[in-house]
């Protein structure tokens, strides 16, 4: 592999670019706070050793939380109107800042993005975001990121967060006469869905994630017929509502051919809710290209957006390559199904460890760990290009918590962080979310789920913790 240390400024080096080391966050979303919070909080910004500042295309904080209409292309945000979290806020939440006491289990949106502006103001982050400015553009120079922002300036960067999200640009299956429908009007991306509404008497719902099961659900509403479509499902249902299996062809005449040799006629309209690809527009092809990831070992010398997931990078955050030091950018929050704002603690964490001590990160090492996790979910029948890259930012089991663990752990070498340790509680109740969030929409239809979390949370989390426990017994005992 080549040699890092000779991409890595020395410290002469560094104290004649600038007294104070600069760093920039693209993107004010829930990873980019966290980032702030974490590097405001260092004894090198304290003592002005280090300076940072986010930019914010929008004209709020709250990435994806923040609503808007779908009148851009792709949307600012996928957020429909009835979209819940699929998480506890116990365990979604950042843990150092709670959800207010009696916020209902399973927040709306509008709730989130309240509790992520309550985050950046009770800690004082709003002094560090330029809002409404975007970045066009970043590229390495010898010894520094030069970042372009929508202003028109250039500035000077010694290094890059990177946290601009990954549910923006849509994915588009290529599936025969799909381009037609969508030409015609007839299909469309689910970032541009916000509410039910008329649509034609057939409706068909392609994905099987969250957004594709609420929208699935909210259609039944208004069309006579839902096709609920997802890959490998098996066929069932009635003349109201119908699961099938991936679909096969789109046919001009409103047919289309799913798994299993079956054919659903005079369908109206498709809702596609099939993912949304990596993007960062404001990197170059020197900084990152676009493609397939090359067959390895040994590891490529450079990094690849295969529109799927980043490859290579150490930690799942530093890119391993041979252009520019792999301590000089972060890529955060990239991980699918995943708690997303702990893992930004903890993310933020390790970053400030390797900018503070690029050598504390062994390149060599990091590089071994990736090709060993490529060989063993290669051996696990992921065995192409595409499988791989599907496949690589899913963490399974336990996975997600050793991260965040081993994170906390190289954070905390430095002696400037504790070794914090996922709690039991929130893998429990990670592992339980689905039966939990049964459980609570079984409590609002009954009206019941105020007085369940009335008062909790004004004496901390372990209220909370118990409230879920008791809410978790409720559950499974009508289930017995």
């Amino acid at each position: 592999m080549w040699d890092q240390s000779k991409l890595e400024p020395d410290n002469a080096q560094l104290e004649g670019l600038a007294s104070t080391k600069r760093i920039c966050i693209i993107g004010a979303g829930a990873a980019g706070l966290a980032a702030l919070r974490a590097f405001s909080q260092t004894s090198y910004f304290k003592t002005g050793s280090w300076s940072i500042t986010a930019y914010e295309s929008r004209s709020k904080v709250g990435g994806i939380w923040f609503p808007a209409d779908p009148i851009d292309d792709p949307p600012l945000t996928p957020l429909y109107d009835s979209l819940t979290t699929n998480l506890p806020h116990p365990v979604m939440g950042y843990t150092e800042y709670l959800f207010p006491p009696s916020t209902p289990l399973f927040p709306v949106a509008a709730t989130v993005q309240t509790y992520l502006e309550s985050y950046a103001s009770h800690f004082n982050l709003l002094r560090f975001v330029r809002f409404n400015t975007s970045v066009m553009n970043a590229a390495w120079s010898n010894s520094h990121w030069k970042v372009t922002i929508s202003s028109g300036e250039t500035l000077e960067f010694d290094h890059l967060i990177v946290a601009n999200g990954h549910y923006r640009l849509p994915h588009l299956p290529d599936i025969p006469g799909l381009e037609h429908w969508l030409t015609a009007g007839k299909a469309f991306h689910s970032a541009w869905y916000r509410r039910p509404q008329d649509f034609g008497a057939k409706v068909l719902v392609v994905g099987a994630g969250p957004s594709g099961k609420d929208i699935a659900a909210e259609m039944r509403t208004h069309a006579k017929t839902v096709i609920h479509s997802v890959t490998g499902g098996v066929p069932q249902g009635d003349e109201h509502f119908k699961i099938r299996g991936r679909p096969l062809h789109f046919y001009d005449d409103g047919r289309v051919l799913f798994e299993g040799d079956i054919v659903e006629e005079g369908i109206d309209h498709c809702i596609l809710a099939t993912g949304f690809q990596m993007d960062f527009p404001f990197l170059n092809d020197a900084v990152i290209k676009i493609g397939e990831v090359p067959p390895h070992p040994p590891l490529p010398p450079d990094l690849y957006n295969s529109r799927y997931h980043v490859f290579p990078l150490a930690k799942y955050l530093f890119p391993i390559q041979r252009h520019y030091p792999a301590s000089s950018v972060a890529f955060m929050t990239l991980l699918i199904r995943v708690v997303p704002l702990p893992m930004a603690e903890a993310q933020a964490q390790a970053i400030i460890r390797a900018f503070a001590d690029p050598s504390s990160l062994d390149i060599e090492r990091e590089g071994e760990i990736v090709i060993s996790r490529s060989q063993k979910l290669a051996s696990e029948g992921n065995s192409t290009p595409l499988q791989l890259a599907k496949i690589w930012f899913r963490f399974a089991g336990a996975e997600q918590w050793d991260y965040r663990d081993e994170l906390f752990t190289y954070a905390a070498e430095s002696g400037d962080c504790p070794a914090v340790k996922v709690t039991d509680w929130e893998k429990g109740f990670y592992d339980a979310k689905d039966v939990l969030r049964e459980a609570w929409v079984d409590l609002e239809r009954k009206g019941e789920s105020q007085k369940w979390v009335e008062g909790v949370g004004e004496n901390g989390i372990q209220e909370w913790v118990d409230m879920t426990y008791r809410l978790l017994k409720h559950a499974r005992g009508e289930r017995e």
